[in-house]
C-alpha cells in the first residue's frame, strides 16, 4: 500500500551513559533530503545520521532532531577560573590592609563572583552516542513509518473513490459518442433540407460527410488510453514501492487524454462531463502530491 510523505516520529535511546532524544517530521517533497540538526559533539555522526534515515525513508524532506539527555549524570559540569580567583582573593586583601579591614572571604563569596564559574559541556562518549542514536532513531523511523502507512491508507481509498469517479464518467462519454453522431446526421438532414427547398440530397453524400464527422469527433483510442492509465494507476495504489513519481505521470497523461476527448466533443452534454474528468483529475493530482 502507499505512503504518505507527512508524518512525526519521536524515539528515545540510551547506551550508558548517553541517552538521546530524536524527533523526525516529514512533509512533502522530490527527494529525500535529511536536514539533521544535532549539538555541536555529536557533529562526527552526522553522516551516519543521515544515512540511517534514508534507509528508513525513500522520499521527502524530513527535520530530524536530536538531543542528548542523561538520568544518572549531568550533561555539565562546573569549572572554576582559579587564576582568576587568585587575582580577586589578592586584590580584595590588598584593598583591606589598606583599609583596615578584616578579610573573611569565602567559598561562597567568591562563588557569587561574575565569570569566576561557568558551566562546560561534559565529554561525549562517542561509542555509546553512536549505539544510543542508532535506537533512537530506529524507533523514531518506526513511529515515522506507521503514521506515514496509516495516512497513505487514507490517501488510497480516497485516491482509488476519485478514480472510480473519473472511470465512470469516461464510460458515460464513450456510451454519448454514437448519440452525437446521430444528433449531427439529424441536423445536417435538417439544415440541407432548409437550403435545397426541396431538391432531394444524395444519401451517399450525406453518409460521407456524417463519416467525416464521426471520424473527427471518434474518442475510442482516448478513452481506450484512459482505461489503461486508470489500471495502472490502481496497481501503483496497491503497489509496496514508492509510487508518487508515476502517480503524478499518469495523472499528467489522464488529463491529456481528457482535453484531446474535449476538444473533440460537440455535445453540451459531453462537455459537461469532460469538465467534471478535469476537476476530479485535478482532486486526484493533489492528492498524489502526499504520496512517496
Amino acid at each position: 500500500m502507499i505512503l504518505s510523505m507527512t508524518g512525526f516520529g519521536a524515539g528515545r535511546g540510551r547506551s550508558g551513559e548517553e541517552q538521546i532524544a530524536v524527533e523526525i517530521r516529514a512533509v512533502n517533497h522530490k527527494f529525500c533530503e535529511v536536514k539533521p540538526r544535532f549539538p555541536s559533539e555529536l557533529v562526527p555522526l552526522e553522516g551516519e545520521i543521515v544515512r540511517q534515515v534514508k534507509e528508513g525513508v525513500r522520499r521527502g524532506a524530513l527535520d530530524v532532531t536530536l538531543r542528548r539527555g542523561g538520568e544518572t549524570r549531568s550533561l555539565f559540569t562546573p569549572k572554576v577560573d582559579l587564576a582568576l580567583a587568585r587575582e580577586y582573593v589578592a586584590a580584595l586583601k590588598q584593598a583591606g590592609d589598606q583599609l583596615g579591614l578584616v578579610q573573611n572571604l569565602g567559598v561562597a563569596e567568591l562563588s557569587q563572583i561574575e565569570g569566576l564559574v561557568s558551566l562546560e559541556s561534559r565529554g561525549l562518549d562517542l561509542e555509546a552516542a553512536r549505539a544510543a542514536v542508532k535506537l533512537a532513531l530506529a524507533e523514531a523511523l518506526n513511529a515515522l513509518r506507521a503514521m506515514r502507512e496509516r495516512e497513505g491508507q487514507s490517501l488510497a481509498e480516497d485516491l482509488t473513490k476519485r478514480l472510480a469517479t473519473v472511470r465512470q464518467m469516461a464510460q458515460q462519454v464513450g456510451a454519448l459518442c454514437p448519440a452525437s453522431v446521430e444528433e449531427y446526421r439529424t441536423r445536417l438532414e435538417q439544415r440541407i433540407a432548409e437550403l435545397s427547398r426541396g431538391i432531394p440530397v444524395e444519401p451517399q453524400r450525406l453518409a460521407q460527410e456524417v463519416a467525416l464527422f464521426a471520424d473527427r469527433v471518434d474518442v475510442a483510442e482516448e478513452l481506450t488510453r484512459l482505461s489503461a492509465h486508470f489500471e495502472a494507476f490502481e496497481r501503483l495504489v496497491a503497489s509496496e514501492e514508492p509510487a508518487g513519481r508515476r502517480m503524478d505521470f499518469l495523472v499528467q497523461e489522464m488529463h491529456r487524454e481528457v482535453n484531446t476527448i474535449g476538444s473533440k466533443s460537440q455535445g453540451a452534454q459531453i462537455a459537461e462531463i469532460v469538465v467534471g474528468m478535469k476537476a476530479e483529475i485535478e482532486r486526484v493530482r493533489e492528492q498524489v502530491q502526499n504520496v512517496e
